[in-house]
């Protein structure tokens, strides 16, 4: 069985406060993204994982495919063993949830691919112990999101009369690090009242809060944006904890872009 993992941008992101438990209360607009990843289960003698495509740092044992596989081996023993692949197509590091999609999506087709029976909800809470974002690719429709992200509620947000364009600079952002720099703050005004606005006002009001301290970090990220607004865009903004900025344009409008070769630039339709 094939699936292919999809990506996504935030629209707008707020901290709000810092938890006791360590993890911190936001607010977001999580927008799923044609951009994939491709993952394949195929049923085998014992366990084993397979990754192509873009590069993943870190031990395999912690990829969050082979996590989910091994949380739903506790729940159903009798779940047998894989032969695991996955193809990465969306970069690390990037603030578009690929690792996250990737395990939510891996849950969602263990669940279907050996008749597990787990609903909606039940997948969702098993996706929350992978992650704060995983719970989204459940779901995977627009949705506001508050809590650590895992609290959801589907809004109406259309861009299908846009085209977006993604720019990653190859700049791995550390969240760890991002978080430490960021003084939560309630928000004057809802991310989920500002999108319900026009897009053209969104520029003034739609803002990430990851923003600042990356861009002091790293300048190249805020020339990015820079550059989407000088070429037209109606709305960019870096998306969570970054590198990857998007830019919204009108269909019909020229993306006339210069980057330099090692960034990935990816237009969707």
């Amino acid at each position: 069985m094939v699936t292919f993992p999809n990506c996504k941008i935030n629209l707008g992101l707020h901290i709000v406060s810092k938890r006791t438990d360590g993890y911190h209360d936001l607010e977001t607009v999580f927008y799923p993204i044609a951009l994939k990843d491709a993952a394949e289960v195929i049923r085998s003698e014992e366990f084993n994982f397979q990754l192509t495509g873009l590069p993943v740092y870190g031990d395999a044992a912690n990829n969050l495919c082979v996590k989910a596989y091994s949380l739903l081996k506790k729940g159903f023993p009798d779940l047998p063993p894989v032969s695991m692949y996955l193809h990465k197509a969306i970069p690390m590091g990037a603030g578009l949830g690929g690792g996250s999609a990737d395990g939510a999506f891996m849950l969602k087709m263990l669940n279907k691919k050996f008749q597990l029976n787990l609903s909606q909800q039940q997948l969702i809470e098993y996706a929350l112990q992978l992650g704060s974002d995983c719970p989204f690719f459940i779901i995977n429709k627009p949705c506001f999101a508050t809590g650590r992200g895992e609290n959801l509620t589907e809004v109406n947000v259309d861009l299908s009369a846009y085209k977006i364009v993604f720019i990653n600079p190859g700049i791995h952002v550390s969240t760890k690090e991002a978080f430490s720099t960021i003084t939560p703050t309630e928000p004057k005004k809802s991310i989920r009242q500002i999108i319900e606005q026009p897009i053209e006002i969104w520029k003034e009001e739609l803002i990430n809060d990851f923003e600042a301290p990356v861009f002091k970090l790293y300048p190249a990220i805020k020339e990015i944006k820079e550059q989407l607004y000088a070429a037209g865009s109606v709305y960019a903004s870096m998306t969570g904890s970054g590198s990857t900025v998007f830019g919204i344009f009108k269909r019909d409008h020229p993306t006339d872009l210069s980057f330099p070769e090692n960034y990935q630039c990816v237009p969707l339709p």
